[in-house]
């Protein structure tokens, strides 16, 4: 077993301000593993941005120019994301959720996108008073 230990004491991670965090089992349970690496990105960039509670305000276009990806893979992304029960969105705040039991296995649509068009604009649309 690898005995740990401080290698740099004068630059110990310290939480000020923002807070992030992703939970250990996201690696060991296989969360991390069942995402290609775009959805990485963006989850891992949404657990960033994301306040306390989860929450962030990113538009799409602020997301896919900061992480260089283009607006089909980042629909792609967040809709796998959504599948696989890691995020919620309605259309304007993104909400990271608390890691369910296991991970979910999305199967793979055809046309690459893991929400029809009806589920799209009701994910779009949620909360948007008629």
């Amino acid at each position: 077993m690898i005995k740990k230990r401080i290698l740099n004491a004068k630059r110990i991670r310290h939480i000020d301000g923002g807070f992030s965090f992703i939970p250990h089992r996201f690696l060991t349970d296989g969360f991390l593993s069942a995402l290609n690496p775009v959805e990485q990105l963006l989850y891992f960039f949404l657990v960033l941005a994301a306040d306390r509670n989860g929450l962030s305000f990113y538009s799409y276009d602020s997301i896919c120019n900061l992480l260089k990806m283009s607006l089909d893979q980042y629909i792609k992304a967040r809709n796998a994301l959504i599948d696989r029960d890691l995020i919620d969105f309605d259309g304007t705040i993104f909400q990271v959720l608390e890691l369910p039991q296991a991970p979910p296995a999305c199967e793979p649509n055809p046309t690459g996108y893991r929400a029809d068009i009806k589920q799209l604009l009701s994910k779009t649309l949620k909360g948007v008073p008629a």
